[in-house]
């Protein structure tokens, strides 16, 4: 029976209770904290939890009855509180984004291995089902030669989004819709396709006037063995329609599922022919043919964690993982604010690989005003 704390109960941490409460036979969450410790007794109490309130989210470090730590405070927060209770021997899942530089992703990454504890960095999006078949997919060979992925990471927030306090600036929140909402598609991308190896970027601020980060970025980037590659990530778009586009060899592959398939005309005047009916039907029986997950999102993930500890072995998502995310949200920036090609990954001693370095090279879309403090 693995004992858990939740440090930060703001909305994420409906995902994590909820996802933990679906073990109840090996974990029990038996504290939360949270600055507004009032929110904390407010979650406590809706979903009937038994435990211990702080609204420290260190008072815990030292509890010999705390096995694993679920931190979902913001990013600018990540490092500290993750550090310390590595060190304490506490195992982490740790929400996304991982940290607020990769300097700091670094020292999370040290701490893990020095202390020997599991570490996982939230990416819940690989375990729903559309995700999990699309990849199997991908890893069947079924395609041949991937060509092009395009990713669009659309979202819709009002300036209403950036009145609190932590959101909308480069030192509290670590960066716009690229680092906060894109980190999503970016793992996606990576688990796909691998680590892109260049990237050329845009970012800009369109429609949110109470913020300093972007609202928008797009960008192009080259993956090995010859893949090219588009990410767009937005909080402008209306409907938040999200997709990932695949184009390979014998086929293009998406999510949400679509399969399309060219065939050569009879004769072949390099001019498509219509669709491959037999291949298209043969890969749409493969995709089906995979099981659907019994667990998704956050409970997929945390099913995960706790196999993992149960199991002794490492768990799908690292904090590796967390930290290759993290060095190509870095890159966009570098590209975008230096305009010009970036070569990843970004390495120590380059300018975007701490925080004082995003700070100083960042483009301040806007001021950001006065706002009150969240609870959320």
């Amino acid at each position: 029976m693995y004992r858990v704390a939740i440090l930060g109960t703001g909305g994420i941490s409906d995902s994590h209770i909820q996802g933990f409460l679906q073990f109840p036979g090996r974990c029990r969450i038996v504290a939360l904290a949270d600055r507004f410790p009032e929110v904390a007794e407010k979650q406590a109490g809706k979903y009937g939890l038994d435990c211990r309130i702080a609204a420290d989210p260190m008072q815990f470090v030292n509890d010999d009855d705390i096995d694993l730590v679920a931190i979902c405070t913001p990013p600018s927060t990540h490092e500290s509180l993750t550090v310390s209770y590595l060190n304490a021997c506490k195992n982490v899942l740790l929400e996304k984004p991982m940290a607020s530089s990769l300097e700091e992703c670094d020292r999370i990454l040290a701490a893990a291995t020095a202390s020997g504890k599991l570490l996982s960095v939230v990416a819940q999006n690989r375990f729903r089902t559309p995700a999990w078949r699309l990849k199997k997919v991908v890893d069947s060979g079924m395609l041949g030669t991937i060509n092009h992925i395009q990713v669009l990471s659309h979202w819709w927030r009002t300036p209403v989004y950036y009145d609190t306090d932590w959101r909308g600036t480069w030192s509290g929140e670590g960066g716009g819709c690229t680092y906060i909402h894109s980190v999503h598609h970016i793992d996606l991308t990576l688990w796909l396709v691998g680590m892109p190896y260049e990237i050329v970027s845009v970012v800009d601020n369109l429609a949110h006037g109470n913020s300093e980060v972007e609202d928008i970025s797009m960008s192009i980037f080259r993956a090995r063995p010859h893949i090219v590659g588009q990410l767009t990530s937005s909080l402008v778009h209306h409907g938040e329609d999200q997709s990932i586009t695949i184009q390979a060899e014998r086929a293009s592959v998406a999510m949400p599922w679509r399969a399309l398939v060219s065939k050569p005309a009879v004769p072949d005047t390099g001019f498509p022919g219509g669709q491959d009916e037999s291949f298209l039907r043969e890969l749409d029986t493969f995709y089906h043919s995979i099981p659907a997950l019994q667990y998704e999102g956050h409970t997929g993930q945390i099913d995960d964690v706790l196999t993992a500890l149960e199991e002794g072995r490492p768990p799908l998502i690292t904090g590796q993982d967390g930290f290759n995310a993290m060095n190509v949200i870095q890159g966009i920036y570098k590209s975008a604010f230096s305009r010009a090609p970036v070569a990843l990954p970004l390495a120590p001693g380059d300018d975007y690989y701490s925080q004082q370095g995003l700070l100083n090279n960042a483009v301040r879309f806007h001021d950001k005003p006065k706002s009150s403090a969240s609870q959320s």
